[in-house]
């Protein structure tokens, strides 16, 4: 059934979302200070490009380097991201089968907003702490 929603999502919506992420990322790659938010965006539009299946979570040992660093995301290129999802939420949302990915769409506007700290996990694997020893290692 993932497999089917990403396809879905990749026609309706994912393939032009990430296609905006990547330009994000490479507008954010032509000065070497913002490149840690090209990376960002980098990573976003694969998340975005095929979504269901994983989650985000926020890092436990984030800090306060991506704190300011959402800041100044969200005043460069997170606003313009976060109401690309906005819209095609709302375009998504004008069909009954589009309900459920306008509504997975606007669950991507936090993500759009404040990427930095954050991230991607299968669903499988998400609340499990991504530092810890595999099991049978040790550190």
């Amino acid at each position: 059934m993932r497999t089917l929603g990403n396809l879905l999502w990749l026609v309706l919506a994912g393939w032009w979302l990430a296609l905006l992420y990547a330009l994000a990322g490479l507008i954010a790659f032509v000065l070497i200070i913002t490149i840690p938010f090209g990376i960002a965006s980098f990573r976003l539009a694969n998340y975005v490009l095929w979504p269901f299946g994983r989650r985000t979570e926020f890092r436990r040992d984030a800090g306060v380097w991506s704190i300011i660093g959402n800041v100044l995301w969200i005043l460069v290129l997170g606003w313009e991201l976060a109401i690309a999802h906005l819209i095609a939420g709302l375009l998504l949302c004008i069909t009954i089968i589009g309900i459920p990915f306008g509504i997975a769409c606007w669950k991507m506007v936090p993500l759009a907003l404040l990427p930095l700290g954050q991230h991607i996990v299968p669903v499988q694997d998400a609340g499990q702490d991504p530092f810890a020893a595999a099991p049978g290692r040790t550190h």
